[in-house]
């Protein structure tokens, strides 16, 4: 059975390669602006089911999307893209807390599985020169809420609560107990 990782997501390649899934990568051609739920864990799970529903499902071929989204204040923070979004978010996410949902979507002509993980995580207070510093890396741009836990912005971190890895963007553990699951 072929696997297919309907994502661009570095952190999801990696994450699949850490637990020893082969897998080929194809990024659907998706407009997520048209998923307009303003409930994260309804907008992460409608993401990833249109990124699922965009690719080709050949014959023996399982298929894995996610999505994440960070969630404050009954604001939903995706990948900034500017210098002064990324500013706004980290600037809101300093010294409080925030929800990361991420889910994903195990697909192929036998099963569906769907899987939706919610994790929180504390900032400390962070000075106005530590942002402008960490957004001049360039490195806010390509993640949801404008931080890598995994990269700088794990600096920012006081504590976590859930899953490590549906904050990073894709609750491994879980999807790999799916693909088991249904032999894989």
């Amino acid at each position: 059975m072929k696997i297919i990782l309907g994502s661009s997501s570095p952190r999801r390649q990696s994450l699949l390669k850490q637990v020893g899934i082969s897998f080929e990568v194809e990024v659907p051609n998706v407009d997520e602006k048209l998923i307009t739920s303003t409930d994260p864990q309804t907008k992460v799970i409608e993401t990833a089911r249109l990124k699922a529903d965009a690719l080709q499902l050949p014959e023996n071929t399982t298929i894995i999307t996610g999505d994440t989204v960070v969630s404050f204040n009954n604001e939903i923070f995706e990948k900034p893209t500017s210098k002064e979004e990324a500013r706004k978010m980290i600037n809101a996410l300093s010294g409080n807390t925030h929800e990361v949902y991420s889910a994903a979507i195990i697909k192929s002509r036998d099963f569906e599985e769907k899987i939706i993980s919610k994790a929180s995580v504390s900032f400390f207070s962070l000075s106005h020169q530590e942002i402008e510093d960490y957004i001049n890396t360039g490195e806010p741009y390509d993640k949801a809420g404008a931080y890598g836990i995994q990269d700088f912005g794990a600096s920012f971190v006081e504590s976590i609560q859930g899953d490590y890895y549906t904050i990073v963007g894709l609750p491994i553990a879980r999807v790999y107990r799916a693909l088991k699951k249904h032999g894989l």
